[in-house]
């Protein structure tokens, strides 16, 4: 008889403790932070995406999280918590479909701020600038033919899904994106977020000086940094080039029906969005409360006098991205802003999104 006492203890000590946690109430939480990577540690090295917030944002309360990338931390006072992806649509995509239905977090009314890195068009700007989004557009969802065997005639062997041929590419004849190849953002928070931080003064350095001053013939790529509206691609590929950057404004321009600029290049947004749907649809979160701010380490494209292959090379390896503390920075600053905002006056946001 003490045997199969002794036998089943183990068993009855987890079902107590399962049963605790379903009696424990979730956290209920005001607003999620979303990175995508971090270099090394989480505290004290070389910070990535993800390091700022925690040192900075009191972010003190682990939640091991092993069904995706990395564990959760949170700042449980505030009802903030922060996630790290992992890079790609792939992990982004599982990491907050996790996230969102995690039993022990209510994100029914959270906010929600992706603050990453990005590469930024010399068109339109400089690095070390902050980016608002309103449309995301997929780079990967496409029919593709290598370039030794596209027909002459052709510009690209690049093309929509279920088009023919490039030259189908016209803003006007654009099909809707029904497969998620392009997503509009709730525009109205992006302005809103935009006209909170669009005053602020982000870093500059003499790096990035002379890495602008290269840019002789982009008139935008040489002023200092700034808040900016923009639109951003999300492709898996980290790819670089002027003739990339060309149709990376075109793709924009085509899935957008001319609405959207293209102004930078990052990997997982679409993933991320894509479960922020399917959740919304489930109960689980509001979509219509999904930020992404995009800070530029770099610029998409070589400067005049160098290759697209050189300019790569040179951008990753040595010092690496003149733009990256900056950038970085810039995320923090800019997005703790905002969500700052939104705390200090939840009563009120609490159940009506910021216009």
């Amino acid at each position: 008889m003490k045997r199969s006492v002794w036998l089943f203890a183990p068993f009855f000590l987890v079902l107590c403790n399962v049963n605790a946690m379903a009696r424990e109430a979730p956290m209920k939480v005001k607003a999620v932070i979303v990175t995508m990577f971090e270099i090394g540690e989480d505290e004290g090295d070389k910070a990535g995406e993800f390091q700022m917030w925690k040192e900075r944002y009191g972010l003190d309360t682990r939640y091991p999280f092993p069904q995706s990338f990395h564990d959760i931390y949170a700042n449980t006072d505030k009802g903030v918590l922060a996630i790290v992806t992992g890079m790609g649509t792939a992990k982004s995509s599982s990491a907050i479909m996790a996230l969102g239905l995690d039993p022990r977090f209510d994100l029914t009314q959270a906010y929600w701020l992706v603050a990453g890195i990005a590469g930024m068009d010399p068109n339109d700007g400089t690095v070390g600038s902050a980016v608002w989004a309103r449309y995301l557009v997929d780079g990967d969802l496409a029919h593709e033919i290598d370039g030794r065997e596209v027909p002459a005639s052709w510009p690209t062997g690049y093309f929509p899904l279920f088009a023919h041929e490039p030259q189908t590419q016209k803003t006007d004849e654009a099909p809707k994106a029904l497969n998620g190849e392009m997503y509009t953002l709730n525009i109205a928070l992006s302005e809103w977020a935009y006209e909170h931080t669009k005053s602020l003064k982000l870093m500059d350095t003499d790096a990035m000086a002379a890495l602008r001053a290269k840019y002789t013939q982009y008139p935008n790529a040489q002023t200092t940094p700034k808040v900016m509206m923009g639109d951003h691609l999300a492709a898996s590929t980290f790819w670089h080039g002027r003739l990339l950057n060309d149709w990376a404004n075109q793709w924009v321009s085509y899935w957008t029906h001319g609405k959207g600029n293209f102004v930078t290049s990052g990997m997982e947004d679409t993933g991320s969005y894509q479960s922020m749907i399917y959740l919304d649809r489930a109960g689980k979160v509001d979509k219509d409360r999904f930020m992404v701010l995009r800070t530029a380490s770099n610029f998409t494209m070589q400067p005049t006098g160098l290759t697209a292959a050189e300019n790569l090379k040179a951008e990753s390896s040595g010092s690496g991205y003149a733009g990256m503390v900056p950038s970085l920075e810039a995320a923090y600053l800019v997005g703790s802003t905002v969500i700052e905002e939104i705390l200090t006056h939840w009563d009120k946001y609490q159940t009506t999104t910021p216009q």
